[in-house]
């Protein structure tokens, strides 16, 4: 590129005749008499052998789409009880964990239920779930008794009844606490 070229922009319909140079940086002057100043990586020189179709990419369409702002796709509505409900359900029926209960006494099965909740509540904090229903019955109530003792022992668990309607008096919903 020397003073006196005639140069166009290239993401602008501007041209012109170089009239300075100055180290990566380009003065032109257009033909209404205005002085604009371009990065070197901006201009192409015009040469009267070169057409229009020349300058052309052959790959227009790549180049358009690039260029076109991607519109962001729709979001789904979530339903108001959708909202409410909890992200993860843990049943500790002692029949939903193991495939036969003979040779075991409670203090076994209780293990196994326990192991059970504590290994889905870790699994539930490093996943970041918020609300997880653990299902265990209405019984004699140990297994809620050591649930409740066990999210005792996490600083950013609160745990409460579950939705009656939905799983009666043998559920406990926990919600974990993200920033703590």
């Amino acid at each position: 590129m020397q003073i006196g070229d005639k140069v166009s922009v290239l993401d602008d319909n501007i041209s012109g005749i170089v009239t300075a140079l100055g180290g990566n940086t380009v003065t032109l002057e257009t033909s209404d008499g205005f002085e604009l100043v371009y990065q070197k990586n901006e201009l192409i020189v015009l040469d009267g052998s070169l057409s229009k179709r020349d300058l052309i990419p052959k790959d227009v369409l790549s180049i358009i789409s690039e260029k076109e702002q991607k519109k962001p796709g729709k979001t789904k509505r979530v339903k108001p009880k959708e909202r409410n409900a909890p992200a993860m359900e843990v049943d500790l029926h002692i029949h939903q964990l193991v495939p036969s209960t003979r040779g075991m006494d409670n203090y076994d099965m209780l293990t196994i239920q326990l192991d059970t909740a504590k290994r889905q509540l870790e699994f539930a904090i490093s996943k970041r779930i918020q609300k997880v229903v653990f299902i265990h019955g209405v019984g004699a109530g140990v297994l809620r008794t050591e649930l409740e003792y066990l999210f005792r022992q996490y600083d950013n668990v609160k745990y409460y009844d579950a939705d009656f309607q939905k799983y009666g008096r043998g559920a406990t919903e926990i919600y974990i606490y993200q920033n703590v």
